[in-house]
């Protein structure tokens, strides 16, 4: 087992056939780590400098006018409303530690770009696609594991709680860092194997890639552990970046309820009488379309959002490929354009409730959630009415 010495806090060395790795755990809104980063890359001079960062987050930082170039109509159309949110959500939670300490977010990756370039030296992108990641996360959680997962998104947002610079320095400790994984890993088990433990493995697997004798690898002092104890063991990459497939009981779901609603609405004309049916027809209109209409209500949706919401949701919850919030979102985005301004203040908006409603690229996105939302309970509730109105045309 490979032998990783602590040179100096928060900074471990290891040396594999001759090459040097130097594995530097950082906080990402530290001042102090950022001045860590820096450092050791100018005392180090390496080869490389491996950062945790993906294409899309690499982007991110060395061109942070990219949301002024969001296409919110593909996004929607892909089904990638949920992913923004969640990324928005993080960078907006990201913003709100930094503003209280004074420094941008992930401070430490932009000095260890910019040190990097200084030293001549090669910058490699360690962490996997943060989109493969969520979608991982996604398969593996369960329904309340992801409503959980949301919740604590929200309050991590909204919350007013303040945390000193001294707690941010303590949790580069490994003692409190164990401490934190193994609370998350029992609240959320598969959660937390693809947004931590794989990742670890993932990082632990580029980081070796590195090209040059001497390596400097960048990274959350969180992930420290995990790539120590995996640095040595042979790691499927290939593996950790590929997609889950859908979930087969789901897909099956999905076409099963319109199946046994058409066989259900039949039944109740042959049965029932053609009162009854078309009776259940209206109902099953009347309980989507009130629903979803209402999500996109309580999204403060225009008046033609609300009207299309009416009227898709009835049919999109037939059809399992098409939801109704994107039908309301691509709506809702054709009569109200994102201005400029909406994309600029994206983050900071998201740290206020009304900020979100007011922003017109987040009401565009919770309008999709909304409109999502309704349509299920609408569909719940439509599945029931219709029962009992079978049940009735029956007796």
């Amino acid at each position: 087992m490979l032998q990783f010495n602590e040179i100096e806090p928060n900074v471990d060395l290891v040396e594999v056939d001759g090459r040097r790795f130097y594995l530097v755990g950082t906080a990402h809104v530290s001042d102090a780590s950022a001045r860590l980063v820096e450092r050791v890359i100018r005392d180090v001079r390496p080869d490389t400098v491996c950062v945790e960062l993906c294409d899309s987050r690499y982007e991110t930082i060395t061109n942070p006018e990219r949301w002024k170039e969001t296409d919110l109509y593909s996004v929607i159309r892909s089904g990638r409303a949920y992913v923004l949110m969640a990324q928005l959500a993080l960078a907006a939670y990201q913003r709100k530690l930094a503003e209280e300490f004074r420094i941008r977010p992930g401070e430490e990756m932009h000095r260890a770009i910019a040190a990097a370039k200084e030293v001549g030296a090669e910058i490699a992108l360690v962490d996997r696609e943060i989109r493969t990641t969520l979608k991982r996360a996604w398969a593996r959680a369960g329904f309340f594991s992801l409503l959980r997962m949301a919740w604590s998104a929200l309050l991590g947002v909204f919350a007013a709680e303040k945390i000193s610079a001294e707690e941010i320095e303590k949790l580069k400790g490994s003692d409190e860092l164990t401490l934190m994984l193994e609370e998350f890993s029992g609240a959320l088990p598969g959660v937390k194997e693809a947004l931590i433990d794989e990742r670890d493995r993932y990082l632990a697997a580029k980081i070796r890639q590195a090209p040059g004798q001497t390596v400097v690898a960048v990274v959350g002092a969180g992930h420290v552990p995990g790539i120590r104890r995996c640095f040595d063991q042979p790691i499927d990459i290939a593996e950790l970046e590929t997609l889950p497939p859908p979930r087969r009981g789901l897909r099956l779901l999905g076409w099963a309820v319109p199946l046994a609603l058409f066989l259900l609405v039949a039944a109740g004309f042959v049965f029932s009488g053609r009162e009854t049916g078309e009776q259940m027809i209206l109902a099953w209109v009347l309980a989507n379309g009130v629903a979803a209409a209402a999500g996109t209500l309580l999204a403060l949706a225009h008046p033609l959002t609300i009207l299309a919401a009416f009227l898709a949701a009835p049919l999109t919850s037939l059809n399992p490929t098409i939801a109704a919030g994107w039908v309301c979102g691509l709506v809702e985005a054709w009569v109200r354009k994102p201005r400029v301004r909406d994309l600029e203040r994206v983050a900071e908006d998201l740290s206020s409730v009304t900020g979100i409603w007011r922003n017109r690229v987040t009401r565009i996105l919770l309008v999709v959630v909304l409109a999502n939302l309704g349509s299920s309970i609408g569909t719940v509730v439509g599945v029931g009415w219709i029962l009992s109105l079978f049940g009735k045309g029956a007796t």
